[in-house]
């Protein structure tokens, strides 16, 4: 009897064993941690959701330039376009600086595709119908981090840009995509037909 009682301690963990391996958990799980950055983690997945927005944007765009017979892009050399919560975007000249000469800031928290949202392009006139069901905003979308639009209705080309947050996606990044878009700003991501327009 004594024999049987002694195999069954025998198979149990001791409580330094049991510490042993909750440190062990901990010390990986810190290690875990720290190689990963979780903040840095959702600047990127915000970012990546920035690109996104954009060339869904810029290929909507072209459908309704390539489509509509007398397209309505909704461009002077004063305005600029921003969907925005923040008074400071609103106020500041060129959306923030985005534009040199931009010195009219229209914003709108619509995110209507009939014109009357805060991209201004009726794009309900595809014959085919909208490509979007609402126009989308950037993810944070505040002073600093906000979608924005310019166009320019003589040739018909128009930009629209994004400042990126996360070390990857940033000038300089490993993923870098705002100095090597083609655009005038090194410091912004901008797409369109005319990444570089200066208004």
């Amino acid at each position: 009897m004594s024999n049987l009682h002694h195999s069954r301690a025998a198979k149990g963990f001791t409580l330094i064993e049991l510490l042993v391996v909750i440190a062990i958990v901990a010390v990986l799980s810190v290690v875990l941690v720290i190689t990963l950055n979780p903040a840095q983690l959702l600047r990127q997945a915000r970012d990546s959701n920035r690109i996104s927005d954009l060339s869904t944007l810029k290929s909507a765009l072209s459908l309704y330039m390539a489509d509509v017979a007398s397209p309505d892009i909704t461009g002077t050399n004063s305005k600029c376009y921003a969907h925005t919560s923040s008074t400071a975007t609103a106020t500041a000249s060129g959306c923030n600086g985005r534009y040199s000469s931009a010195t009219t800031v229209q914003t709108s928290s619509a995110r209507t595709v009939d014109m009357s949202g805060w991209l201004p392009v009726n794009f309900n006139a595809i014959s085919s119908g909208a490509p979007l069901s609402v126009l989308p905003i950037d993810p944070i979308n505040n002073a600093t981090y906000f979608y924005s639009y310019a166009a320019e209705e003589t040739n018909y080309t128009f930009e629209l840009n994004a400042e990126m947050e996360s070390t990857r996606y940033s000038s300089g990044g490993s993923n870098d995509v705002e100095s090597t878009d083609g655009g005038s700003s090194s410091t912004l991501y901008e797409v369109g037909t005319d990444p570089g327009l200066d208004l």
